[in-house]
């Protein structure tokens, strides 16, 4: 399970606000958000299982993340292929973010169900690779949106939570925006709690497991929230990129932060 909230083209000087918690088994190997030896261009954590990545950012001001799709049926599928080389890919490359996802899209089957966000300082793209609810890649309008493991915007607990943290966190009761800074974006993904069984139920989302992973926060001995990233991108064409490390029992275990500038503003 994985969260991520985000508010695109909603500020009129941070047109990309983003907080996205990473949640696995805590045996899995992962390297500390860092630019990549082998692709230099590249600034993200890394899976050092398979060698991809989650989320990340580019030096030219591309972005990337996926998470995964929940279906119990998924391992009576084969997939081949790294979900974490999808992001990997488009960071490394040049090709635009609709393109990308329009190649992307036509072999999906190699790769377990997954959401794919792509975008640079001109666009934001979502794709959903399920086997359930395979569609087009789709470019953002502005908004706010929350995603986990079903498709953009599905109306989870923790995923309205999400939204509403992040709306709370940009309106102003003068009706100006304000501008969260990287501790309150991860603010909205920070609660522990899980959700009500009711909710859970409505959206068909029943069972002890399913209750146990509805916290934005995830702590249990040997899965949960491994680390909470944030994103904060001004139109100047600085990115502002923030990843915090969690052990097993939710401590933090380390902080990385990154300034880039990618270029004049637009």
């Amino acid at each position: 399970m994985c969260l991520i909230v985000f508010a695109w083209q909603k500020h009129p000087r941070l047109p990309l606000l983003l907080a996205a918690n990473r949640d696995e088994f805590h045996e899995r190997p992962a390297a500390p958000a860092a630019y990549w030896n082998d692709t230099p261009q590249v600034l993200a954590g890394r899976d050092l299982q398979a060698g991809g990545t989650w989320l990340g950012i580019s030096r030219s001001g591309r972005f990337a993340a996926i998470t995964n799709v929940r279906d119990p049926a998924a391992h009576a599928r084969s997939a081949p292929r790294s979900r974490g080389e999808l992001t990997h890919d488009f960071l490394a490359g040049t090709t635009t973010p609709s393109d990308y996802l329009l190649s992307v899209a036509n072999r999906m089957n190699e790769y377990q169900g997954f959401n794919l966000l792509v975008g640079d300082r001109e666009s934001l793209w979502y794709l959903n690779g399920s086997a359930a609810e395979k569609s087009q890649p789709m470019a953002l309008a502005p908004g706010i949106y929350g995603l986990s493991n079903a498709a953009l915007d599905v109306p989870w607990p923790k995923v309205n939570l999400a939204r509403n943290r992040l709306l709370s966190a940009l309106d102003d009761s003068t009706g100006e925006r304000k501008a969260p800074g990287h501790s309150e974006l991860r603010s909205c993904l920070a609660d522990r709690s899980l959700a009500d069984q009711h909710a859970l139920d409505e959206e068909n989302l029943g069972g002890d497991m399913a209750r146990q992973l509805s916290a934005q926060f995830i702590v249990t001995p040997h899965y949960g929230t491994r680390c909470c990233t944030t994103l904060r991108s001004h139109l100047t064409g600085e990115l502002e990129f923030e990843e915090q490390r969690f052990d097993s029992a939710g401590n933090l275990a380390g902080t990385e932060a990154f300034k880039l500038d990618t270029g004049g503003e637009r």
